[in-house]
């Protein structure tokens, strides 16, 4: 049953018409995205089943209310049809994800994420029709892989195959122009940003040289950039 006073349908509206995200299941996963949705400046909706949960976030979101996601007149209640963007975060009940995917897809949500426990789970979320489907075990797991068979200090998947690797500057490259160095040519990746020390990152040019102790971005196939990673 859903738990919310009546003041939460008139504060979900004016939630609804601002830069705004609506998350519902306030796990680990769930409430670390709602966090970081805030601190960046987003404001959030936060839903749960959970009484406990919805107190510990109490003042830390912008809206968090208790309420059961798969009926249709609470997520109506609280103004979710009106979001743009909802995040299904539900991770220790399949079924209430998916049927709460199911509401949402039905009320036309223009952008809906769902975080899937396992590739059942996420074959049915793209199946009914969710526009992004996540696997934040499964995706951290790979980044982490990667992290400790390389020398990379961080590893983004843009895409399958496809990756963008933070890394120290090999020696070899150092003191000669990106435009002289032939690394796209050589290593079939393209260096797209370097940090001097400790300053704000740069966008990267055929003029930019590199020093011993600058930090880059290097973008390309996975497989080259974790070579290019492991070059000393």
């Amino acid at each position: 049953m859903a738990s919310f006073s009546h003041l939460f349908g008139a504060s979900s509206h004016r939630i609804a018409e601002a830069d705004s995200v609506a998350v519902i299941g306030l796990g680990r996963f769930g409430s670390s995205l709602a966090l970081e949705l805030v601190d960046a400046g987003t404001e959030v909706l936060g839903i749960d089943s959970d009484e406990d949960i919805v107190q510990s976030l109490n003042g830390r979101l912008t809206q968090v209310v208790r309420a059961d996601s798969t009926r249709r007149e609470a997520l109506e209640q609280l103004a979710v049809p009106e979001f743009d963007r909802v995040v299904i975060a539900i991770g220790d009940d399949v079924q209430a994800s998916i049927l709460t995917a199911s509401l949402l897809l039905q009320m036309r949500i223009p952008v809906v994420w769902a975080k899937a426990v396992g590739e059942q789970h996420g074959l049915i979320l793209e199946q009914l029709g969710v526009h992004h489907v996540i696997y934040p075990e499964k995706d951290m797991g790979r980044r982490v892989a990667h992290l400790v068979r390389g020398a990379a200090l961080d590893y983004l998947e843009i895409d399958r195959g496809y990756a963008l690797v933070k890394t120290s500057v090999p020696e070899r490259f150092r003191g000669v122009a990106l435009g002289q160095a032939g690394i796209r040519r050589g290593h079939g990746v393209t260096v797209a940003a370097y940090r001097r020390g400790s300053a704000e990152w740069s966008n990267a040019d055929t003029d930019t040289v590199l020093h011993d102790g600058d930090t880059v971005l290097v973008v390309g196939p996975t497989r080259r950039v974790e070579e290019f990673a492991q070059l000393r």
